[in-house]
């Protein structure tokens, strides 16, 4: 349940400037429309670039490029390239998005459950 999850509150102001500015972080590094679906999409395989974008409905090839970028420079992701003949680029998740497990469970969970508390509220409404 979620509420089990929810952790004690920041007892002062320090702490909840520390929390603020570790959440800031957090959300820069994986905030975005597009940063978690592509990390996703790469837990379930290694993919080539047409088949992230077919895979991640929406993203244009130039953001898709970019984020990819990202990911790769915060270490989430890994680019490797096969020289043979013809070259193939593949994008792999690394073992640091695995620290992303509790974080991707539990928004997918948020996710689900603010759903269907949308839905309630608009039966009623």
């Amino acid at each position: 349940m979620i509420t089990e999850k929810i952790r004690k509150q920041p007892a002062n102001e320090t702490e909840c400037k520390a929390s603020l500015n570790s959440i800031a972080d957090a959300l820069y590094v994986i905030g975005g429309k597009w940063k978690l679906r592509i990390i996703v999409a790469l837990k379930e395989g290694n993919k080539r670039f047409n088949e992230l974008q077919r895979t991640i409905e929406g993203i244009s090839a130039r953001v898709l490029s970019a984020e990819l970028k990202e990911l790769e420079l915060n270490g989430f992701i890994r680019r490797k390239i096969d020289t043979g003949t013809p070259v193939v680029v593949e994008y792999e998740a690394t073992k640091y998005c695995n620290t992303l497990e509790d974080v991707l469970s539990s928004l997918s969970e948020w996710g689900a459950m603010h759903k269907e508390t949308v839905r309630k509220s608009m039966r009623k409404g």
